[in-house]
């Protein structure tokens, strides 16, 4: 990982937006730091789009796409995406209604199997506002050790669901969606570009193991600091990092990119 001092001029004003984690990039102990929600109205100010990508629920990603600087939030790791576009609330999912539905059913019985079989495991209190995934605490308001959460991962795809990890949550899915296709989709109909053509001219910012897709989709990728925790967790690494960590960290690379754009 190289410095974000390095990512260079050309780069930064080849951007067209910043996609970009919520937990522990943007939030310090689950609050949204200053540093990082003024970044973001700075970002927006300078012309970039913003496309917020997270592990929370929809229920959630709604509350962001509504009040946040984004042009669209992604929620429950690329599961789907909700857009404010002051006329109306416009609402997308990866998969279709009747895949959803068979997915419920695969995911009832892997609650059925976690509560049985890995009966340590607490359900994330915010699963009352998720409509595609489950997830269960590891790290928010109780602190699971490695062997834990290895458990609990194990139990989750024996039943033949994918299980992705942040520094909060251990979610349990049942669709091939995750972070980098979820900004895709939310690009493609969201925002009427195709990521997939222009990956380069997004940066994105994350933090931790449920970022792997993102890390790895897009070229120009950072870290805050606090990444570092998570590296046996990411094939690939970010390319650039932060010296701050969390929110602070968020603000340092935005700062960055916003000086070079302007000079």
């Amino acid at each position: 990982m190289q410095p974000i001092t390095e990512l260079t001029a050309a780069q930064a004003r080849g951007l067209s937006g910043v996609v970009f984690d919520v937990d522990d990039t943007l939030t310090r102990a689950g609050r949204l730091e200053h540093a990082a929600y003024s970044a973001l109205w700075q970002l927006r100010d300078a012309g970039l789009s913003l496309l917020a990508v997270t592990g929370r629920p929809l229920g959630f990603a709604e509350v962001i796409a509504r009040t946040w600087p984004v042009h669209a939030a992604v929620g429950e790791n690329g599961a789907g995406y909700l857009r404010e576009t002051g006329a109306a609330l416009e609402v997308g999912f990866y998969a279709p209604q009747a895949e959803r539905a068979r997915h419920a059913e695969l995911l009832d019985r892997v609650r059925a199997r976690v509560q049985r079989d890995a009966p340590f495991a607490r359900f994330a209190d915010d699963c009352w506002a998720r409509r595609c995934d489950v997830a269960w605490d590891v790290g928010e308001r109780v602190q699971l050790s490695a062997a834990q959460i290895a458990e609990l991962r194990q139990v989750i795809e024996s039943e033949g669901a994918r299980c992705l990890v942040s520094s909060v949550h251990a979610h349990a899915l049942a669709g091939s969606y995750d972070k980098a296709t979820g900004a895709v989709l939310a690009g493609r109909e969201a925002l009427g570009c195709d990521l997939d053509r222009e990956r380069e001219r997004w940066l994105f910012v994350g933090d931790s193991g449920n970022d792997a897709a993102a890390f790895s989709f897009f070229p120009l990728s950072a870290g805050v600091a606090n990444v570092r925790a998570h590296l046996h967790a990411l094939p690939k690494p970010p390319r650039f990092v932060s010296q701050a960590d969390r929110g602070r960290g968020f603000a340092e690379i935005a700062q960055h990119v916003l000086t070079l754009r302007a000079d």
